[in-house]
């Protein structure tokens, strides 16, 4: 028999948890691994599973060029709507993001 010791939180956080996942808005982001260039958002949708499954259709969609041309895409958690028109939800990220790292550049340490 498994000891409570070794599962670290309880069955109940695992299943809020679960639940807040299916429930979570996620972006597919493109970014070139060899640039740092973004490529922006592809598409919002909402659940980690259905943004990972479609994640890898762009993968596996991906020419052999492109990939060697250090084309790449992760997901991110994000308040952004599920079907938000991909170039405004770029553009509001982007805003977010600047907005983050000002902060970040005048808080003291």
């Amino acid at each position: 028999m498994l000891r409570q010791s070794f599962f670290p939180i309880s069955v109940q956080t695992f299943r809020r948890a679960v639940a807040d996942h299916l429930k979570s808005s996620f972006a597919i982001i493109r970014f070139n691994s060899r640039t740092y260039e973004s490529g922006g958002v592809m598409t919002v949708l909402k659940a980690h599973t259905a943004a990972e499954h479609l994640m890898r259709d762009y993968e596996f969609g991906q020419s052999e060029e492109d990939r060697y041309n250090g084309w790449r895409y992760f997901l991110e958690e994000t308040d952004l709507a599920p079907g938000m028109n991909a170039d405004e939800a770029t553009k509001l990220r982007q805003v977010r993001l600047e907005r983050r790292e000002s902060g970040a550049l005048t808080t003291p340490q």
